[in-house]
């Protein structure tokens, strides 16, 4: 089956912090209004650089207040910091507020030392995290000792789980949750920063795999797929791709140790997995990823690229309207043509940059 496509906002836009909220909110009615299934935000603590929202149930919430049919979804919610019963309520109330929207999705966090302002163990994250899962699954499917009030018995077929490796998408598939895949895969061990590391489509095939043989009989798989994709019109490809290569080279300086300036732009955007260009560049180059063709849903990020605010709206754009069609993935609704956008549309999108 063609995956649906998602939009997944890291809150990095080149702005104070009120105006990166407004413009993700933006983006986020933008993308229903485009016919994507999902809007998908990360939880970040302490680190503006990486993204600027520690309280995804609160943007969300406003999110739902502006919308009426998108899916909401934590990518990820970092529920090792959270206290379980208290994210399991906040939950339950964001998904009676959207109408049974939400799509909840947890993981360890990416920054263990963050781990220690919220007075836990950063040693022993992966235990917690354990713990604090099987609390909010039993408080969701209401086999808790307490009983959620509003309750959220479905939320519980809307948990998803982020992994990197085969043995955790196991342990996702055999409960029946969705599979998170990232946009990037952490380097194998031993890979030195100068060799080119493997496709990211390549590496997450045998954890799609492991999570699909693990599902119980009858599960229906649920696969998302996180992909950096900028897609812009011709006559700002040359700026943009400018414009790209100091995010990317930060990005590949910490995942793999690439030294400033000893990758072309064309290689930076290879390695980082991104997907820059226009329409037909885009698509021949996603048409390449067995991975996210595989999966059920595909969210777009413009992350870290992070082009103006303006160009993140045009590239939704674009991608719903050309490249999605053109890779037979499904779009919500009738295909959009470029025209669709009102006036009212743009002028809000040039508002909020």
């Amino acid at each position: 089956m063609a995956p649906t496509i998602g939009f997944f906002t890291r809150v990095l836009d080149d702005a104070d912090t009120p105006a990166r909220y407004a413009i993700a909110l933006e983006h986020i009615a933008l993308a229903e209004r485009l016919g994507f299934a999902s809007a998908w935000v990360a939880q970040h603590h302490f680190d503006r650089a990486e993204g600027g929202l520690p309280s995804p149930f609160v943007l969300l919430a406003a999110a739902a207040a502006r919308t009426s049919s998108i899916r909401l979804g934590t990518a990820i919610l970092t529920l090792a910091h959270e206290q379980p019963t208290r994210a399991a309520e906040d939950a339950a109330v964001l998904d009676a507020l959207s109408g049974g929207r939400l799509e909840l999705g947890l993981g360890t966090g990416g920054s263990p030392a963050s781990l220690s302002a919220f007075g836990e163990d950063p040693a022993h994250r992966r235990a917690i995290y354990d713990a604090k899962l099987v609390r909010v699954r039993s408080l969701l499917d209401g086999t808790a000792d307490v009983a959620l009030q509003p309750s959220a018995e479905t939320l519980a077929g809307r948990l998803w789980q982020a992994t990197f490796s085969a043995e955790g998408a196991s342990l996702i598939g055999a409960h029946g949750d969705g599979l998170m895949l990232s946009r990037v895969q952490p380097p194998p061990a031993g890979l030195a920063g100068a060799e080119l590391p493997p496709r990211v489509w390549d590496v997450q095939r045998p954890v799609v795999d492991a999570y699909l043989d693990a599902l119980p009989a009858g599960a229906a798989p649920r696969i998302l797929a996180s992909r950096s994709v900028v897609v812009v019109d011709a006559a700002e490809r040359a700026a943009v791709r400018a414009h790209a290569e100091a995010g990317l080279t930060r990005q590949l300086q910490q995942l793999h140790g690439v030294t400033p300036g000893s990758l072309s732009l064309d290689e930076l955007l290879e390695r980082s997995e991104t997907h820059l260009g226009t329409p037909d560049e885009v698509a021949e180059s996603l048409s390449a990823d067995a991975a996210a063709a595989d999966a059920t849903e595909v969210s777009i990020q413009v992350h870290s690229v992070d082009p103006r605010s303006e160009l993140t709206a045009r590239s939704l754009e674009l991608f719903a309207s050309e490249v999605a069609p053109a890779l037979g993935w499904r779009v919500g609704g009738a295909a959009l043509d470029r025209t669709t956008l009102t006036h009212d549309d743009h002028q809000e999108d040039r508002h909020v940059a």
